[in-house]
């Protein structure tokens, strides 16, 4: 059985030190992950210098994604930047990367957005390629989307063979793929082909367990199977206010991604998933939720 991990999504600070000051609170409290989105639009950090300097003001406290959008860096690029970060943080990076796929990001910076398959397919491509660049030696790859040539990069990773892949993965295709080809699968709702927010006919714990089993059933024989987490929306009583997800938290209710009642509750939900199902990485996705959730990890996290 896998240890329980937790992690929580920081999006930005009013100055570095404010930054820095939120990094070291994860890292005392127990929390193994400080993860930044990616997304073009909002107040949100730049993903690789916000992990940089989160990196810096910490020792223990492991960084990444949720989730580099595969669509907005050609993946040379982004092993480049992974191997980079990796080696300077001393080994701490983990990589979450999905297809890219919120239309406000794309039409605000000219960008088109192709349908679910194309994106995926593409997705499948820039894994095939960053695992390649972080290899030994040149690499050469011939795809629909990407072509490399004799391409040899250095730095290295410090972490082999790489960095911890994590994918971001909600709709069937994506499962898939995040369970054949990922260290680390983190289930999500589907969002909608055209990019305006998660699909209204996903949640539900039937849904998640659906998802349990794809996932599974695609990672065949692979041995020990990829690490599984999902994002905690909500812990304890909802916030008022705005939040920065577009998930209707109603339609969660039964899986992990909602965590009502008191503290007890909460550890009970959180120890049964791990038990029953094999969900062991927690991500808080709202930063309002922190001393609430704080106690949690406090309570399960281990050395």
């Amino acid at each position: 059985m896998r240890r329980f991990r937790f992690g929580a999504v920081v999006r930005h600070a009013e100055s570095g030190k404010e930054w820095a000051e939120k990094a070291r609170r994860l890292e005392a409290t127990g929390f193994d992950v400080l993860l930044v989105p990616d997304h073009l639009v909002g107040a949100r950090f730049a993903p690789v210098a916000a992990l940089t300097a989160a990196a810096c003001a910490t020792s223990r406290l492991r960084v990444g994604t949720l989730v580099f959008a595969n669509d907005f860096r050609h993946p040379a690029v982004l092993a480049k930047e992974a191997a980079t970060l990796d080696l300077l943080s001393g080994g701490r990076l983990e990589v979450g990367i999905g297809t890219g796929w919120m239309a406000a990001d794309y039409a605000a910076a000219g960008l088109r957005l192709d349908p679910p398959g194309a994106r995926v397919a593409r997705l499948a491509e820039a894994l095939a390629v960053l695992k390649g660049l972080w290899g030994d030696g040149p690499f050469t790859f011939d795809g629909d989307h990407y072509r490399v040539r004799d391409l040899a990069q250095r730095p290295r990773p410090a972490q082999r063979p790489h960095p911890p892949l994590l994918l971001g993965a909600g709709g069937p295709r994506l499962l898939r793929l995040a369970a054949r080809e990922a260290d680390i699968v983190h289930l999500t709702l589907r969002t909608r082909p055209d990019g305006s927010g998660p699909d209204e006919r996903d949640g539900g714990e039937e849904a998640f367990l659906g998802k349990l089993r794809t996932v599974r059933e695609a990672a065949g024989d692979r041995h020990g199977g990829p690490e599984l987490g999902t994002s905690v929306m909500q812990a304890g009583e909802p916030k008022a206010g705005a939040t920065w997800s577009a998930a209707d938290v109603s339609r969660l209710a039964g899986t992990p991604q909602v965590l009502p009642g008191t503290r007890r509750d909460m550890l009970d939900r959180l120890r049964h998933w791990r038990d029953e199902h094999g969900v062991s990485y927690f991500v808080l996705h709202d930063e309002r939720d922190l001393d609430t959730f704080t106690p949690l990890v406090e309570e399960l996290a281990t050395p």
